[in-house]
């Protein structure tokens, strides 16, 4: 019999995970993270917005699993959490999820997973994972369009994807919610929240020092002084409110000139851009062509657009769109498709304004 230990966040994902294999007919074992334990967080809880200690100890009793939690809240603040405080300092909008998953839960799962002797590590992600014609493996866009997640495990290496399983890419949210009531899983009645694992009230203004988010100038794309900002990590590229700006036409973050310590401003036809350069680049198939089309998202919500690949240094890329796109924001990631499968992608490092003549 295959064994395979299920990532229990708490949540109705990962207990519907190991539901389905534990009837498909796995040894079925659960495994918490424990990350919370932030020596800067304003009070110690067992929840955090993504997983609760409680929750998952309740699930692996519902489903008569052994269940073993595993503090590394340690490693986790000096690595996913000391990295985003430091690309924050530097102006960018990092995306710690990516991240995190690319460098840090997986490889913790699988090697728990190999020193506990268990053949597969399994998650609740809506993806779906397929052995293709040539024997590598492939992950494709999960069953339901609007809970898919394959943008959040763009870094993963090719050599892991035949040890990890994931039981409900191929369940609409929906089915999902509709086994564990049938099951009579507590994760059944859980809300799902959206909020980074480490927030606090939605907020990571507490994880930045004073001095970290010293007040400055907002200005105009000429430089000129329009108002005065609370510190640039309280803003991001796109951003609307908050700017205490009066003007008569609406007015969007347009950059975080940190070397300044200004906070640029404009008209929202100012945000777009034609092209963008990604460095840090990972992946999972054949990266493709210089001159090829492929399909790129560079934020979680927002739909893939129809963009030209370059290739530049070995771990970077350029895509060059029309129409141009609103908000390339640094820091975050530009994950590339082809269709439904997951080509690779990296951390977005620049990005070219569209000329002002382009009809919006």
């Amino acid at each position: 019999m295959k064994s395979v230990v299920v990532c229990l966040s708490g949540g109705v994902d990962s207990a519907v995970a190991a539901h389905l294999l534990k009837q498909q007919g796995y040894e079925v074992a659960g495994l918490t993270f424990w990350l919370w334990s932030s020596s800067r967080a304003p009070k110690e809880s067992r929840m955090s917005p993504c997983c609760s200690l409680d929750a998952a100890t309740q699930l692996a009793h519902d489903l008569d699993i052994p269940h073993e939690v595993v503090d590394l809240s340690a490693e986790f603040e000096s690595t996913v959490v000391a990295e985003f405080v430091e690309r924050r300092l530097r102006g960018e909008t990092p995306n710690p999820c990516g991240r995190c998953n690319r460098g840090f839960r997986f490889d913790a799962a699988l090697d728990y997973a190999r020193e506990k002797g268990f053949d597969y590590v399994a998650t609740g992600h809506h993806v779906r994972i397929r052995r293709e014609s040539d024997g590598r493996f492939a992950l494709y866009r999960g069953r339901d369009p609007r809970k898919d997640q394959t943008y959040f495990l763009y870094g993963l290496a090719q050599e892991k994807l035949p040890r990890l399983l994931f039981p409900v890419g191929g369940f609409d949210k929906s089915d999902v919610f509709a086994i564990a009531r049938r099951e009579g899983l507590s994760a059944a009645e859980r809300p799902e929240s959206q909020d980074l694992c480490f927030a606090v009230d939605g907020s990571t203004a507490y994880l930045f020092d004073p001095e970290d988010s010293a007040p400055g100038d907002v200005v105009d794309g000429e430089g000129r002084v329009l108002g005065r900002h609370d510190g640039l990590t309280h803003y991001t590229i796109g951003q609307r409110r908050g700017l205490g700006v009066p003007s008569d036409r609406p007015l969007f973050v347009l950059d975080l000139d940190v070397r300044r310590n200004a906070l640029v401003i404009g008209p929202e036809e100012d945000l777009y851009a034609s092209s963008l350069q990604a460095s840090e680049a990972n992946y999972l198939v054949d990266p493709p062509a210089a001159g090829a089309v492929v399909d790129a998202k560079i934020r979680y919500r927002s739909p893939a657009f129809r963009t030209t690949f370059r290739p530049l240094e070995p771990d970077s890329f350029a895509l060059d769109f029309d129409p141009p796109q609103r908000a390339v924001t640094p820091g975050q990631l530009a994950v590339l498709y082809d269709g439904d499968r997951l080509v690779g992608g990296g951390t977005i490092r620049s990005r070219r304004a569209a000329p002002p003549s382009v009809p919006l």
